[in-house]
């Protein structure tokens, strides 16, 4: 924690903005830590910052650190919005994912955080292992229950070295088929949109007036300063850094008065993929004006010719001046947007 405000000292003044709209915490456990922790860093940034009127401040909250003393201690400092890492309502699939937390934790301390919070969220994790498409439906049942204000769910990933790996790689744990996890994924639209919800990202739903104001920002293309191991930082336009993964190394870095970071500088090239990824995962689409703005034609023009062949086969559609996916697409996202990337600029001139 020392290290972290020695680097928001250290970054703040630089930052490509003034005002802050929004402080995420999470990316991590913070709930394990101590309140007066999390409360010291939200009053460093005080000093360094304005605070927009309307604020946004959330936690990220694991089941198992849930009390009502330790929501109300958050709500003391000014945190008006939690996150809660529920990923399943089943016990089998928690322990299938090496969690913590249980069922009844999880359902116990959404109980709680309705009594205190109005604004909060709470993540699910689809596709597990063995998990079928009426568990995945009883998951959402249950998740609904509470009508949380906002809702994300994520595709399970394997993240390399896991027990959840070796187990993969050993055949010990067999993951689902794509289409079955296509399956969870439309189902999951369905549902939520036929709830009120706006699915506003591929992984996130929110009900009007409740999208993440930390989200939204990072989908959109906004700049962001990330603090902390890990963090991520970009300043809006061709320069994105990243801290060091390693917490010695980040602590000693920053304990010599260093910056424990390494950056790239993005080329227009670059910048156009980012565009591309970014804008056709949200509502919002991609926006052709934007890109010639910013750009140039000659990106825009690369766009729309890449673009012809998905609208041809219903992938795709413009809104407007905005590239936009359909809705039987949205599961495919990733890879139209990696079909829509630019290589180099001669491919877009020539």
């Amino acid at each position: 924690m020392e290290a972290m405000e020695r680097e928001l000292a250290l970054r703040a003044p630089d930052a490509p903005f003034r005002g802050l709209a929004s402080i995420y915490l999470g990316g991590g456990s913070p709930s394990v830590l101590p309140p007066e922790a999390i409360e010291d860093l939200l009053r460093q940034s005080q000093h360094f910052f304005e605070w927009d009127t309307e604020m946004e401040i959330t936690v990220e909250l694991n089941p198992d650190d849930v009390s009502e003393e330790y929501l109300h201690q958050l709500i003391a400092m000014g945190v008006n919005r939690v996150s809660l890492g529920v990923q399943s309502f089943l016990d089998t699939d928690l322990s299938q994912m090496n969690r913590a937390h249980n069922a009844q934790q999880a359902w116990v301390s959404l109980e709680r955080i309705q009594k205190y919070f109005k604004n909060y969220s709470l993540d699910l994790i689809y596709g597990i292992p063995g998990q079928s498409l009426s568990d995945w439906q009883l998951n959402l049942e249950n998740a609904l229950t509470f009508d949380p204000p906002h809702l994300s769910a994520y595709a399970l990933t394997v993240e390399p070295q896991t027990v959840l790996a070796q187990q993969v790689a050993q055949k010990k744990v067999l993951l689902l088929e794509e289409e079955e996890v296509k399956g969870h994924f439309d189902f999951l639209v369905d549902t939520l949109e036929a709830h009120s919800y706006a699915h506003y990202e591929n992984s996130n739903f929110g009900k009007a007036g409740y999208f993440s104001v930390n989200n939204t920002a990072y989908w959109q293309g906004k700049p962001y300063l990330g603090i902390g191991p890990s963090a991520h930082s970009y300043n809006g336009s061709d320069r994105r850094s990243w801290n060091f993964s390693n917490n010695h190394r980040y602590v000693a870095a920053l304990s010599q008065g260093e910056l424990a970071q390494e950056e790239e500088l993005l080329s227009p090239v670059d910048q156009y993929n980012e565009t591309v990824m970014t804008g056709l995962r949200t509502q919002w689409g991609v926006s052709l004006e934007q890109i010639e703005q910013h750009l140039g034609k000659t990106y825009a023009r690369y766009l729309e010719e890449q673009a012809s062949k998905h609208l041809d086969l219903n992938y795709l559609y413009w809104d407007g001046d905005h590239l936009k996916v359909r809705k039987s697409a949205r599961f495919l996202v990733d890879g139209l947007a990696a079909d829509l990337f630019l290589l180099n600029l001669e491919d877009a001139q020539s």
